[in-house]
């Protein structure tokens, strides 16, 4: 299916989708809302989502006097410009690359300084990056989920993955197995068909999957880490939709889910059907890519030094994947204003509660400015 066939998406009313070219050697996807003459918003979103799971923001801050962007970032939807194969150049695909990418759309759009860049999941480090290394671009920073405890140091500690491995109940890290070969068939030819494996596994993420209990673990030593839920830390055998498919919601489940409809979900699933999800796996195989963490190690020290806030689901284990990674955030953001966890929210906070997300987010902004 080639761009020009393929179907409209289903936008709320205010929002546009549109192709801008040249962006860092990109075709990038984009999705708008509001005035091109008002303050800029960011938006970059995570794995295994796409510029749509933005949907519910955008036109409310648009109606607040924003304007509003929110791309598929490299290696996503409708976005083209790079190889995914598991053998391509990993380089494009790290953190570096991935800022440039966002200051590079501000580049082609003629926005000198956005407002503010918000991120969630893997968006939430490529925001907390863009403030750092950019912070003439990007006036204020908003992370969704997941925390930024400040660039990497060297390399220590034991082999992860070698004690998870050991356990009595074996098992393994769910960003190592993301790192495998074998991951992109897993999720885009899953037994149950990709619509059935998002729903499972978006829905086990969720404030819907009463098990989602999180709390603070005591240290990155696989018996703590083994506390964590399965889409976190895995059975050593299985793939993502292997572990997954056994919580899938029932129908009626399904129906009463008024923050992702089975037509939203849609999308998500016609996009990934047609891509597949290596894209997005890339990102997770470079982030222990030597060249691309030493590019990192490089920033040693360095803060995030403008206003700063972070935001999470209360049922969310995103905030404490990384134990000491909050304590760790304090210190890498100088003006750190908030730390937020919203009642009835998991890990996608900003469509499971976006009414309550959207007020910490323009509280926020306001402060800010």
């Amino acid at each position: 299916m080639t761009e020009a066939t393929l179907p409209a998406l289903p936008l709320p009313a205010g929002m546009r989708s549109r192709h801008v070219d040249g962006v860092n050697g990109l075709r990038m996807h984009l999705l708008e809302a509001g005035d091109p003459g008002r303050p800029c918003l960011l938006l970059l979103h995570g794995f295994p989502e796409l510029a749509y799971s933005w949907r519910k923001l955008m036109p409310p801050l648009a109606a607040a006097g924003y304007h509003v962007l929110a791309p598929d970032q490299r290696g996503y939807g409708r976005s083209s410009g790079f190889g995914t194969g598991y053998d391509a150049d990993l380089l494009p695909f790290g953190m570096h690359n991935l800022v440039r990418d966002a200051v590079a759309l501000l580049d082609v759009l003629g926005i000198d300084r956005a407002a503010a860049v918000v991120g969630h999941d893997f968006g939430a480090p490529v925001a907390a990056w863009c403030a750092l290394m950019h912070p003439e671009r990007f006036a204020s920073v908003m992370l969704m989920s997941a925390p930024f405890g400040g660039p990497p140091a060297a390399a220590a500690g034991a082999d992860i993955h070698a004690a998870l491995a050991a356990l009595p109940r074996p098992r393994k890290h769910y960003q190592h197995h993301y790192g495998t070969r074998e991951a992109n068939a897993d999720m885009w030819h899953a037994p149950q068909g990709v619509h059935h494996f998002l729903r499972a596994y978006y829905h086990m993420k969720s404030a819907d999957w009463a098990a989602n209990q999180p709390y603070e673990l005591q240290g990155w030593r696989a018996d703590e880490l083994a506390k964590m839920p399965e889409y976190y830390v895995m059975d050593l055998g299985k793939g993502m939709a292997e572990t997954v498919a056994p919580h899938l919601p029932t129908a009626a489940q399904v129906a009463g889910c008024t923050w992702l409809t089975d037509a939203e979900l849609a999308v998500y699933a016609a996009e990934y059907a047609r891509t597949g999800f290596q894209g997005g796996l890339q990102w997770y195989r470079c982030s222990t890519h030597p060249a691309c963490v030493a590019e990192l190690q490089r920033f040693a020290g360095r803060c995030i030094d403008v206003p700063a806030c972070y935001v999470a689901g209360a049922s969310d284990w995103g905030m404490y994947q990384k134990p000491g990674e909050l304590r760790r955030m304090r210190a890498a953001c100088t003006q750190l204003r908030g730390v937020h966890r919203v009642p009835g929210a998991g890990h996608w906070v900003q469509q499971e509660q976006p009414a309550a997300t959207l007020r910490l987010l323009q509280d926020f902004l306001a402060e800010a400015a």
